[in-house]
């Protein structure tokens, strides 16, 4: 077998934001995957299957572009904890891994963190730092949308 191994990559991108907004707004919205193109760039479409906030064991799929390229994913909702915590893990062709994420009341507002870790075999220089860059971008429409509702 002369098959070249390749590395797989585990990568992970943790960020917060501030966002004014009372922290049950805030889980209720970035719960709903069929709403995460409104936010996140890379998030194309979603199919829940049921409308809200999804529930712990409920599978749904989206189609993300990486990189220019349309990839199908396929998630199941590991924790759900309203207001405070959602996980979904995701598999696909290009990247697997999962998104948390964590909420605490903080003031009059919310403190939103988002970890995104994923891992992958794809040998892309550029695709940590492009990850980094759109899910900065990601969190900051996230909290203008959120802040100007």
């Amino acid at each position: 077998m002369n098959a070249v191994e390749h590395p797989v990559r585990v990568e992970r991108i943790s960020q917060e934001r501030y966002i004014q907004a009372p922290i049950e707004t805030v889980y209720d919205y970035v719960t709903q995957p069929d709403r995460w193109h409104e936010w996140h760039p890379t998030s194309l479409s979603a199919d829940t299957g049921t409308s809200g906030s999804l529930p712990a064991g409920q599978r749904f799929t989206e189609t993300i572009d990486l990189l220019g390229v349309r990839v199908p994913m396929s998630y199941r909702v590991q924790i759900a904890l309203p207001p405070r915590e959602f996980k979904t893990v995701f598999t696909s062709l290009a990247v697997d891994g999962c998104i948390h994420y964590l909420l605490q009341p903080h003031g009059s507002g919310t403190l939103f963190k988002r970890v995104l870790s994923y891992e992958t075999e794809l040998q892309l220089t550029t695709l940590q730092a492009r990850m980094v860059e759109l899910s900065n971008q990601a969190m900051d429409q996230l909290k203008q949308r959120l802040e100007s509702s």
